[in-house]
């Protein structure tokens, strides 16, 4: 085997590192995790993710996990409606999308996104994850890196993957090509205690996801398993707007401001997100790797998720795209197909571009009709609502 005997470091402990990690050790082979989270407890999960056939799901049916993700599925988180900026009904599938029944695999299950790491972290050997690993630098050692942390500590590794995200300080080893700004940039809000703290809101979504359009914005929310919910105010200013807007994430009454403003013509409904919201508010710009990406593949250096591919989360593909990654790069590397490690990474780094420039381009075309001026009836007709 290429990795007989070798260390593998995988910076980043997201869905498509802790997929690697838990597939590779299926394997018997030796491999570290390095994450800058101070521990597994330190970061505030998001929404819940839908698992997809081909890819998320395949990747956990390898990884071998099947029955306890079934054991941590959000029963009825894939049911949604679909809203104008008034908040009024236009569509729902809470009567006619039933709940699975016991011990049947639903087509897209829906997880917290905290679930989904406890079950990767509690499928690894101990002491898989080296926390409080803030990645710094590198540098070529022998045939591998000498990796350097803001905590003082380095590690040699014999293959490094790169999965940290869409920042990555990796890949700048790997292509200069930089992502570019899809146009788009989100607000994301939490709400904890929603029942109690965003009632009315809380009953809209009824266990599921929200998608609110109007006025060539929108609103996308989703409930946690922890009874809080997740929401993205959605719209198109320039590239600098989150750095220049003056506005104080930190501050209740500035970010509701903002919102009654930049919202304006939107139902006061939507008020109470922002009044019980729990602060910061954070402002995220969205950016897309170049379609046509290409670079020369190394012998111990490669990339995953969105450091490979960071794209638009307008067609859910985002952790599906990343844990296949993670499926496809194992079996590249463990097949046994493969001379040498440069020829079983440039292969998996062909697929893994064709594969998500097809995603993103997706994720592009859906985010332009998400934000068009007849934004509502472009997505009832995706989901072929007459």
């Amino acid at each position: 085997m290429l990795l007989q005997n070798k260390q593998i470091a995988i910076i980043g402990a997201g869905p498509g590192g802790l997929t690697l990690a838990r597939l590779l050790q299926l394997k018997g082979l030796n491999v570290k995790v390095y994450e800058r989270d101070l521990n597994k407890d330190a970061r505030v999960q998001g929404s819940p993710l839908d698992m997809h056939e081909g890819s998320g799901w395949a990747a956990l049916r390898e990884a071998d996990l099947i029955d306890v993700f079934k054991k941590n599925v959000r029963k009825g988180a894939d049911k949604k409606v679909i809203v104008n900026e008034r908040a009024e009904i236009i569509f729902s599938d809470h009567k006619t999308n039933p709940v699975e029944s016991e011990g049947s695999e639903p087509a897209r299950p829906e997880i917290d996104r905290g679930a989904l790491r406890k079950i990767f972290l509690e499928s690894l050997q101990p002491d898989t994850v080296v926390w409080d690993s803030h990645f710094l630098s590198m540098q070529a050692q022998n045939d591998g890196w000498l990796l350097h942390f803001k905590n003082g500590t380095s590690a040699y590794a014999d293959l490094v993957i790169a999965a940290d995200g869409a920042n990555s300080k990796i890949r700048p080893y790997v292509t200069p090509i930089k992502g570019f700004y899809s146009g788009v940039t989100m607000v994301e809000i939490n709400i904890d205690d929603a029942e109690k703290t965003a009632p009315n809101i809380y009953k809209l979504l009824n266990g599921g996801k929200i998608m609110a359009f109007g006025n060539g914005k929108c609103l996308l929310g989703g409930q946690k398993g922890t009874g809080g919910l997740g929401f993205y105010a959605s719209f198109k200013p320039d590239e600098n707007w989150a750095a220049n807007s003056g506005l104080d994430y930190m501050d209740k009454a500035e970010v509701l401001a903002w919102f009654k403003k930049e919202y304006a013509g939107w139902s006061s409904a939507w008020y109470e997100l922002f009044e019980n919201a729990t602060m910061p508010a954070i402002p995220r710009p969205i950016y897309c790797m170049p379609l046509d990406q290409t670079w020369e593949s190394l012998p111990n250096l490669t990339l995953l998720g969105d450091a490979a591919h960071v794209m638009p989360p307008f067609a859910g593909e985002g952790a599906n795209t990343s844990m296949f990654d993670a499926l496809e790069l194992s079996e590249c590397l463990t097949s046994g197909k493969y001379n040498t490690l440069k020829d079983a990474i440039a292969f998996y780094e062909k697929s893994m571009c064709k594969r998500a420039s097809a995603a993103a381009k997706r994720s592009l075309e859906n985010g332009e009709r998400m934000h068009s001026d007849d934004a509502l009836e472009k997505m009832l007709a995706v989901f072929g609502i007459k």
